[in-house]
């Protein structure tokens, strides 16, 4: 994972991959069809890391604003955690949708707490609108915000600290 965090989708080869591992170059071969699929089981394995740790955060919260905030420190912790991770999981040279199905079924896994926790809101009255585009919206919000912050780019006059409460805390009020 290191290896992809470091430089990047395009600066990996399955021969740096061998070098680093000190096997030959061929090994990876045996194992990999190509860069394409070993970089899919590195994403597919940091998803469900990062699907165990949203499952986690919200299991047992019945009150679904505070599952909505268990899951907002989760996605937090689990980025600033694991940022190599992260970065890899949301990296933008990616195979095309459902060309690794396990990927896709552990990307949808770790939306669904999100996705579900906003339909308890809206359930409770709490919020309003489409849950799914909803889920999207707080999604994009916090995504960006850590991405900011992981590049070192959250740096106008706001921290990370400050902000994700916002939006985790009043789902009403980003309607």
């Amino acid at each position: 994972m290191g290896l992809f965090a470091a430089h990047g989708y395009r600066g990996v080869t399955l021969r740096s991959l061998a070098k680093v591992l000190g096997v030959s170059a061929m090994t990876p071969y045996r194992y990999f069809e190509n860069k394409e699929e070993l970089f899919a089981m590195v994403r597919t394995e940091a998803f469900r890391r990062f699907a165990d740790a949203q499952r986690d955060a919200a299991d047992g919260t019945e009150e679904p604003k505070d599952a909505l905030r268990m899951l907002g420190r989760a996605y937090v912790s689990f980025a600033l955690d694991e940022p190599d991770a992260y970065h890899i999981m949301f990296e933008p040279l990616q195979a095309p949708a459902g060309t690794y199905p396990e990927l896709e079924a552990e990307q949808a896994r770790a939306f669904s707490y999100l996705h579900g926790a906003v339909e308890a809101l809206i359930d409770a009255g709490v919020m309003e609108g489409d849950s799914l585009r909803r889920a999207h919206f707080l999604w994009a919000q916090v995504h960006g915000l850590v991405s900011l912050h992981l590049a070192g780019k959250l740096v106008m006059g706001c921290s990370l600290e400050d902000l994700i409460p916002a939006v985790f805390d009043a789902p009403e009020a980003a309607q």
